[in-house]
């Protein structure tokens, strides 16, 4: 049932139609509008983070189209932050939405489900993954012991270089796995070379691994255990700031007979491939949402892509869908230059449930994906050098970047707030105000509510303590402050594990690995296994 709420910007949606909705087939975008550790701690299985302090900035990016069915949510009881999105919501144009009635408070009264941890439907297909394809698996021990004997093995890292950079195995190389299809074999040359997938904990080490078995490589192949975490819970020693990468050495003459092999697990997986005259048909359908992914590296996406196409690394992109898609139902069409990554991610998105396509002519399409972004609402921005004379000048800090950066460094008298929380600002409405933030834009749409708090002279600085300190500005750290409990934009749940907590790291795993049996049936199904 549904009933308008009184500033009428949203129906409320009760959480026994909203579990309907998620499972009827149509489109929805489901928005947790509270803050990323309140998230974190608990939320819906498909819920999308897409924090109020941030609404603006990214949900057009997440959930284009205008009048797509969404419903969001937040705490309940005498939380208004789902209100408040609701308007914001309804200013950007946006026609269709919906606010669960009570919140996540009562969806779990209502005896629903609520998840733990980030990216959990990717997470949980990792886990369902190594179920249903037995990934082979090495633990750290033996792995470790192999590469003592000076063994034929190669440690291939599936994630981003800067993860890998953080800490990775002895002798690993990066090489993230949107990019195995590609590259790995100029990495394993000989097909004797065993070669050990890993990552920080399961999902990519599993996905990776999975990826090489299925396009059929001749090596042996493994997923590292429970990853770096688990190499770190056996007293193993990790590297930190390694450098070593795959390169750049494909030979032209390998691509057409890795493109075929790409192809024929794409077809064994049921991936259409489209050419950019249908596709550009999606993009004129205002019926159905349509995601243009390029799969490739970000420095090839950096030297040209499609028109308005949205960077998804391929790896991420299964590592963590619900950062770049938040429509439910969506079409996703991807695309790389060589027709070698794109069919496997498509592949793989394919089994997590999505409407996957590949794009015939990839990098070369003419294609124009229309980019909807909402520019930010005017304001003045402050360099360094006006923030200082605005200082001097008796102007109050308001701090909007994260509770971490602050709590690290920050100009001395600034006073840390978060733009759900803004009412609790002590304001004095009759002196200036800069807010300071890591971005510009996250200052300008906050300023808004500022203004509607009575402040009148508003201003910004996206500035660095670095550039704050060199031109004389005071600064100092509070470790305590802000407390943890007013953090709720810090996932304090798995912030430790890599940090000398060996606790932390298993109950990270724990949560990992348990998540297959919190899920429901609707939810298993809606994977895509059984056909394959």
């Amino acid at each position: 049932m549904m009933h308008p709420t009184p500033d009428h910007s949203a129906a409320d949606v009760d959480s026994h139609t909203l579990k309907q909705w998620l499972h009827d087939g149509g489109e929805i975008a489901l928005l947790d509008v509270r803050e990323h550790g309140q998230y974190g701690e608990s939320h819906l299985f498909y819920a999308v983070p897409v924090p109020y302090s941030r609404l603006e900035v990214d949900v057009t990016r997440l959930a284009p189209r205008r009048d797509v069915r969404m419903a969001i949510y937040d705490e309940g009881g005498a939380d208004d932050t789902a209100a408040r999105a609701a308007r914001a919501l309804a200013a950007l144009g946006y026609s269709n939405v919906h606010r669960l009635a009570g919140g996540i408070a009562q969806w779990r009264r209502d005896g629903y489900a609520a998840f733990a941890g980030v990216n959990v439907p990717s997470k949980t297909f990792g886990e369902l993954a190594e179920e249903v394809f037995h990934t082979p698996r090495i633990g750290a021990r033996e792995l470790a012991e192999r590469q003592r004997r000076g063994d034929d093995l190669i440690v291939l890292d599936g994630r981003p270089y800067a993860e890998y950079q953080k800490m990775s195995i002895p002798g690993g190389v990066c090489c993230p796995n949107g990019e195995l299809a590609l590259r790995a074999h100029t990495l394993a040359k000989s097909p004797q070379t065993t070669i050990v997938i890993n990552c920080a904990g399961r999902t990519r080490s599993i996905i990776g691994a999975q990826t090489l078995i299925n396009l059929g490589v001749p090596n042996p192949v493994y997923a590292l255990e429970n990853g770096t975490q688990g190499w770190y819970l056996e007293d193993l020693r990790l590297e930190h700031g390694a450098l070593r990468r795959y390169g750049d050495d494909i030979s032209p003459q390998d691509v057409p007979a890795l493109a075929q092999r790409s192809a024929a697990l794409a077809e064994r997986h049921g991936v259409p491939t489209v050419s950019a005259d249908e596709v550009q048909g999606w993009l004129r359908d205002a019926t159905r949402s349509t995601f243009v992914c390029d799969v490739r590296s970000a420095e090839e996406y950096a030297l040209g892509t499609l028109p308005g196409a949205r960077h998804t690394p391929g790896g991420q992109l299964i590592q963590a869908t619900d950062q770049y898609v938040a429509v439910r139902g969506a079409r996703i069409v991807v695309f790389d230059a060589e027709g070698v990554r794109a069919p496997v991610i498509a592949s793989w998105l394919r089994l997590m449930g999505w409407d996957a396509s590949v794009l015939k002519e990839g990098v070369r399409a003419r294609l124009e994906c229309a980019a909807d972004e909402t520019p930010p609402p005017a304001i003045r921005v402050l360099d360094d050098a006006a923030l200082a004379a605005a200082i001097a000048q008796g102007a109050q800090l308001v701090d909007i970047r994260p509770g971490m950066r602050y709590r690290d460094r920050h100009i001395a008298g600034a006073s840390w707030a978060i733009r759900p929380r803004f009412d609790r600002q002590r304001l004095d409405t009759t002196r200036p105000v800069v807010v300071l933030a890591e971005d510009a834009a996250l200052a300008a749409w906050a300023a808004q509510d500022l203004r509607a708090l009575g402040a009148t002279d508003i201003s910004a600085n996206a500035g660095t303590p670095a550039g704050w300190s060199a031109q004389g500005i005071t600064l100092e750290s509070t470790p305590a402050e802000p407390a943890d409990a007013d953090c709720i934009d810090y996932l304090f749940f798995v912030h430790d594990r890599h940090d000398g907590n060996k606790a932390a790291a298993r109950q990270y795993l724990a949560w990992e690995t348990d998540l297959v049996r919190q899920i429901d049936e609707r939810e298993r199904a809606a994977y895509r296994f059984t056909a394959h």
